[in-house]
């Protein structure tokens, strides 16, 4: 099926033309014509589906179709993103499709002045995507206003729940006075997730392209098996040994990703950072220099888990593994995209084998062990003898995030606005 056969504009074709979109991906087939009926929708969609263009375009054709005057602080679209770099990510994308159109779209992030995105919304936007944190701070200082708000999307909601966002969430749909058309796209499904469906979707059409919780069938899987004190040799071997160009390595500590850039480096490997103690400018461009091949290796924590679109990445590798196992799904999205072939690795210490079992249990397969001669761990045969043969031990369950959920969203949202007033205030008194 092809974009033309959806009934877009010439100029929203033209500019899908120009940048190759020809078939629509499994996602935007299933998605579109339900979005273009004005449908709220829940989509169950691994990363790397085409999902950006699978609730964005249906937008696009409905704010041309239905132009109006632009208005001070008011938007007509919003999109909620976890991520400073899934937001980028994503304004970009729209404003490639909207090249040829009057539609406008702004991001709001941290990391950026306040003074700048205020000047942006103060002329009135299409589109606006943002975060959760940065959207609220240009609420209370009234900077933008969703009282005329026609279409809401929460992409990567699981993420946002998974970090914590739910009280913000809560604020931001207690000033939405309107009933926009909804649309929640998330790469994995939870009980949490499910429960914020129930409550703000209206009869949603419900899409799955792939079974929940599930990973890309162009990823090929394995797992080395290595004490920790030894993974920065075997990691530095593997990439010189095997010739490996564009490696994106997870680890779990910021402290760690710049110990191991150290590492590498001193190994003649050249490795750039991306963590959260890092500028968004400086973030920028390390995946500029990772994406044209300055550097060989980037190594990111968990913020670079969602958002990057870094096109026929070869390989990942997971140096730590992750504490949710169903990270472990986002962190492999980044490679195997759009049909592309990938190559998912993961670094198991003997402490990280119980993670290991529940990853498995999550994607449904065993993953593929490989020994490497000279890496064999220590006293490894008692532990997995444990782990396989007491049930207790093996369904024990990962750590979990949120751990005041079970508070009361008013609590929540009375505790959050609190802590933005408090804030909002400092900034007034700077500006003046």
């Amino acid at each position: 099926m092809s974009f033309l056969s959806q009934g877009f504009s010439q100029d929203l074709v033209k500019a899908l033309t120009e940048i190759g979109y020809e078939k629509l991906t499994p996602v935007q087939a299933k998605a579109i014509p339900q979005a273009r009926r004005g449908a709220d929708i829940l989509a169950l969609a691994q990363t790397g589906t085409g999902k950006t263009a699978a609730f964005s375009l249906p937008i696009i054709q409905k704010l041309i179709d239905t132009p109006k005057s632009k208005s001070r602080f008011n938007v007509r679209a919003l999109i909620l993103a976890p991520t400073r770099e899934l937001a980028e990510q994503i304004a970009n994308n729209i404003s490639d499709y909207t090249k040829y159109t009057s539609i406008t779209c702004t991001a709001v992030f941290g990391g950026k002045k306040m003074s700048s995105q205020e000047k942006r919304l103060e002329q009135g936007v299409d589109i606006l995507v943002a975060t959760p944190g940065r959207l609220i701070e240009h609420m209370e200082l009234n900077n933008v206003s969703l009282a005329n708000l026609e279409f809401l999307v929460f992409d990567e909601a699981d993420r946002m729940l998974d970090m914590g966002f739910i009280g913000a969430i809560r604020v931001i749909l207690d000033d939405i006075r309107t009933k926009p058309q909804t649309m929640l796209f998330s790469a994995t499904s939870s009980a949490q997730m499910n429960a914020l469906a129930a409550d703000i979707l209206h009869k949603p059409q419900r899409i799955t392209v792939t079974p929940e919780n599930s990973t890309a069938d162009t990823v090929s899987h394995v797992v080395y098996p290595v004490d920790e004190e030894r993974k920065t040799e075997l990691l530095s071997e593997l990439i010189g040994k095997k010739n490996w160009r564009q490696v994106l390595v997870f680890v779990n500590y910021k402290e760690t990703a710049n110990q191991l850039v150290k590492e590498l480096k001193l190994d003649g490997i050249k490795a750039v950072l991306c963590h959260g103690d890092k500028a968004q400018s400086a973030r920028r461009r390390a995946l500029e220099e990772f994406k044209e091949g300055k550097a060989r290796v980037m190594v990111a924590t968990e913020v670079a888990a969602r958002g990057l679109d870094i096109q026929n990445l070869p390989y990942v590798v997971n140096y730590d593994m992750p504490f949710l196992a169903e990270d472990y799904v986002h962190r492999i999205g980044r490679t195997g995209r759009a049909g592309q072939k990938g190559n998912a690795i993961s670094f198991v210490s003997r402490e990280e084998e119980l993670t290991l079992v529940q990853i498995e249990r999550l994607i449904g397969q065993r993953i593929h062990r490989v020994q490497l001669i000279g890496y064999e761990p220590k006293s490894r045969d008692a532990l997995l003898e444990r782990m396989h043969s007491k049930p207790a031990f093996s369904q024990r369950e990962g750590r979990k995030n949120n751990p005041t959920q079970d508070q009361s969203a008013a609590e929540r949202r009375a505790r959050l606005r609190r802590a933005i007033n408090n804030k909002a205030t400092k900034i007034t008194s700077l500006k003046k």
